[in-house]
């Protein structure tokens, strides 16, 4: 297919109402998602483990930390990972804000190990250690295990007294955002949790579920309550493991969306600036938010579909979008509103979001077309889902050190090596892997006689 003319390259700067218009796309196709990571972080935790503020600058800062770092070459906006919300409030209860932070604070540095061994031999053994059997799974994980907190969220767990006024806004705002999913045409597309959240606190200020009282008392102006480390905390690595590992699933999800937005662009950003680079940029990026007491930072989706759809790759949008980014975390009045949204909508968000974000590891282990015929792939897939949802941890003790490893990070260690060290299956002369395209097209002709 001729690839789609680009209405701006990467450089170009657009005329100045053009600018201002197109990089507002971007901060409302980040927002939605960029705010739900620390709600949904501190709701898991049931304690403040992030702020929004924090988390939109840390935002911003990172975009044109990556910016700078790829020299301008690659129009991606950096937002709050969800691959990190329930590892983050894991790391929490197990180290406090410590040894979150200083988890986020890890994941940034093994980004910039990994760009540094790639400058060195190149990206081939990322395959390797990192191949769909083991990203699929980690990643269908990360949102089945956040499945319990969705149903706690809407108001429906077992033994729980139901509240149909919570229910039926975390109703509504499930079907918004759904809707919007299937039909929504455009730019609403690329925006739905944002739509369903704003369809779901509207109604649940008709059912009198929300209390303005915060907004009342906010200022207009207001400093992000960044949270330094050696200020506020020392530095813990208690609950490092639970966090890093996660870091290979985010790698993946990175080079799947550089990959993404070359295709629209016309380049191969894995080439030039090349994945080095914009690897550096992510793990710098990714660090500096740990500094600030911000969640890691990932490449966003939603921002290479704006790209696409606008046919405008500059660099320039994606740079103003970040500093308007950074402003937003320092207006007091609009940060108070959004943490008066109640949980039943967020409720009615996660429930498709959590189940969204599964699909998408089932849709990596489709799109490989990985053969369950074979037993080793059955093995890897199987163990790591049951140690990953079954709440399966080991703990190793070394003196005074106690080091504890659980659910994802557990699986992601025990699925890398089984991958590896496991033999491959020998195939039965005459038995071929997949069955050819001319077999399908028979099945496929019977089954229609049949039916």
């Amino acid at each position: 297919m001729e690839q789609e003319k680009l209405l701006l390259d990467v450089n170009e700067k657009p005329k100045l109402a053009k600018w201002i218009i197109l990089a507002l796309q971007h901060v409302f196709a980040m927002f939605g998602a960029t705010i739900l990571v620390p709600i949904l972080v501190n709701s898991a935790a049931g304690e403040i483990v992030l702020t929004i503020p924090v988390a939109l600058v840390s935002s911003g800062i990172g975009t044109l930390i990556y910016i700078l770092c790829t020299k301008g070459k690659s129009p991606v906006y950096l937002g709050s990972s969800f691959a990190f919300i329930a590892p983050l409030a894991a790391a929490f209860l197990k180290g406090g804000i410590a040894g979150a932070m200083t988890g986020v604070m890890a994941v940034g540095l093994i980004y910039v190990i990994f760009a540094i061994m790639i400058k060195l031999v190149g990206k081939d053994w990322i395959n390797k250690l990192l191949p769909p059997i083991v990203i699929g799974p980690m990643i269908m994980i990360i949102g089945l295990g956040l499945a319990p907190s969705a149903i706690s969220q809407i108001g429906i767990a077992t033994g729980t007294e139901i509240d149909w006024r919570g229910v039926t806004v975390a109703l509504i705002t499930f079907l918004t955002t759904a809707i919007v999913m299937v039909r929504g045409k455009g730019f609403f597309k690329i925006i739905p949790f944002l739509i369903g959240i704003l369809v779901g606190y509207v109604s649940a200020i008709c059912f009198g579920l929300v209390d303005f009282k915060p907004v009342l008392e906010a200022s207009f102006f207001s400093m992000p309550s960044f949270v330094i480390p050696f200020v506020n905390y020392t530095p813990s690595f208690s609950a490092l493991l639970t966090i890093a590992p996660i870091a290979l699933v985010t790698i993946c999800e990175h080079i799947g969306d550089h990959t993404a937005l070359g295709t629209i662009i016309g380049k191969d950003l894995l080439k030039e600036p090349g994945l080095d680079r914009t690897l550096l940029g992510d793990g710098i990026a990714t660090f500096v938010a740990g500094l600030l007491g911000g969640p890691a930072n990932t490449t966003y989706g939603e921002n290479t579909s704006v790209v696409g759809m606008t046919k405008i790759a500059s660099v320039w949008v994606i740079g103003l979008a970040a500093i308007f980014a950074i402003c937003l975390g320092f207006l007091g009045k609009f940060t108070a509103i959004v943490s008066t949204i109640p949980t039943s909508v967020l409720g009615g968000v996660s429930l498709l979001l959590y189940g969204f974000i599964a699909v998408n590891g089932l849709k990596v282990l489709i799109q490989n077309q990985i053969n369950f015929g074979k037993s080793k792939n059955v093995v890897v897939a199987s163990t790591m889902l049951v140690l990953g949802l079954g709440g399966a941890a080991v703990c190793v003790v070394s003196g005074d050190l106690a080091i504890t490893i659980s659910g994802m990070s557990l699986a992601a260690i025990v699925g890398i090596l089984l991958n590896l060290c496991l033999p491959e299956e020998k195939e039965e002369k005459g038995q071929p892997e997949l069955q050819s395209e001319e077999g399908k097209k028979e099945n496929h002709e019977k089954i229609e006689e049949i039916v």
